[in-house]
């Protein structure tokens, strides 16, 4: 078992870190927030005061974090991970950040003997508190194949996607195609109610046909045909408005800088802000069904 020091303890970073005490592992964590830190004690593990702290004399030091900023910050800062990792400690960020980022911090790591990879998740809190997420993995091969087992703790996929920054390619790609889908099944679902044709036959239908997407079968917008969807609990998050929002913007901006057209995405972007700015933040992302098809309509 591992020595691990693990880095940001929120929504989904408190239930990795757990699942990684479950699984036999020797967890450090920290976050600023003296909450998370008292449910990784409540867990089985040992939560200190500082990064440096669960950093020092860590075998594997993991991290959530919320944006690329905070990312470089905690690595590349004075007395980060970078000025406090042991040698041949192995790396592993598991925030969704900019491929940028991601590359660069990578890049700082190797200069040091540090082996990293960008790790980005799919699954949200559900996944991350059940251990099923899915892992996008970028770098190199010697490093995933160390990092593997650390990640199976977590997840029930970890796929390696190629060379530093490649994790978080997959990631804006694949929350690309689910902003758009979801929006897609909204604005179906509403149209179906103004024909006169029910959520529920609508479902049993597209689920069975050319329609048929995760954002229907797994994750549909309207309460009923999934009884473990969001909508059947108020919207309550499982993956928010803000982190669609967020990964949105993060895959328009890798299109531009790359050149690539994605005229759905930069609408999806602009819809998911917009709901995003009627103060609906922390609901699920799903909940955008409640401006497509709002019941005063």
């Amino acid at each position: 078992m591992a020595r691990i020091g693990f880095l940001g303890l929120g929504n989904m970073g408190g239930p990795m870190a757990a699942n990684l005490v479950r699984a036999g592992h020797a967890v450090r964590g920290f976050d600023p927030v003296p909450s998370a830190r008292q449910r990784l004690v409540a867990a089985g593990g040992l939560a200190v005061e500082a990064a440096a702290e669960a950093v020092r004399g860590a075998e594997v030091v993991l991290s959530m974090l919320p944006e690329g900023r905070q990312v470089r910050e905690a690595y590349l800062g004075p007395g980060g991970v970078l000025a406090t990792a042991e040698p041949g400690a192995l790396l592993i960020d598991c925030s969704t950040i900019d491929v940028a980022t991601a590359r660069s911090v990578a890049e700082a790591a190797a200069a040091r003997g540090l082996p990293m990879l960008d790790a980005p998740v799919s699954g949200g809190v559900g996944g991350a508190t059940a251990g099923t997420l899915t892992f996008m993995v970028g770098g190199e091969e010697e490093a995933f194949a160390r990092a593997k087992p650390i990640l199976e703790a977590m997840g029930k996929a970890v796929i390696h996607a190629g060379p530093s920054g490649n994790g978080q390619a997959a990631k804006i790609c694949n929350n690309l195609m689910l902003g758009i889908q979801m929006i897609s099944v909204c604005e179906a679902m509403a149209l179906a109610e103004k024909l006169g044709l029910s959520h529920q036959t609508l479902f049993e239908i597209s689920s069975k046909s050319s329609g048929q997407c995760w954002s229907l079968t797994s994750y549909c917008p309207v309460p009923g045909p999934v009884p473990s969807s969001p909508a059947n609990r108020g919207y309550a998050p499982g993956f928010t408005v803000a982190m669609m929002r967020k990964d949105l913007k993060l895959a328009q901006e890798a299109a531009q800088a790359v050149g690539a057209r994605t005229p759905l995405a930069a609408e999806a972007y602009q819809l998911y802000n917009l709901f995003a700015s009627k103060a609906t933040e922390g609901l699920d992302f799903s909940a955008i069904m409640t401006m497509i098809a709002p019941k005063d309509d």
